[in-house]
């Protein structure tokens, strides 16, 4: 497995969860990660990526709220999520756009 997400689950709106990519060493030396979501019957969206130095981008419906960062110690890139709010449901996939290497996705609940 090159890519392995981890870290969701069902959370109140307004509160926080931490996704997880582990990554091969290979993948991860490219220094190009993003994060997508897809929503039931809705297209899949970019959501963060992160790139060499550290260089971050986010969707502007989760600016604010979303933090993307990286472990090189791990190999291991994160999707910290706080104020989180209903419209924010979604299998949440890591992807690498150099090898394109999709994760098998977490999903991510958020209760009104």
């Amino acid at each position: 497995v090159q890519l392995q997400a981890s870290g969701g689950g069902l959370v109140q709106a307004g509160g926080s969860l931490r996704l997880s990519c582990a990554a091969s060493e290979r993948i991860f030396s490219t220094n190009f990660m993003m994060w997508y979501r897809q929503a039931p019957g809705r297209q899949r969206e970019l959501v963060a990526a992160i790139t060499s130095g550290d260089s971050t981008k986010y969707a502007d419906s989760v600016k604010g709220r979303f933090t993307i960062s990286r472990d090189n110690a791990k190999n291991t890139v994160y999707l910290q999520m706080n104020s989180l709010k209903p419209e924010d449901t979604a299998v949440y996939y890591c992807f690498n756009p150099i090898f394109n290497s999709w994760g098998q996705g977490t999903l991510v609940t958020v209760s009104s």
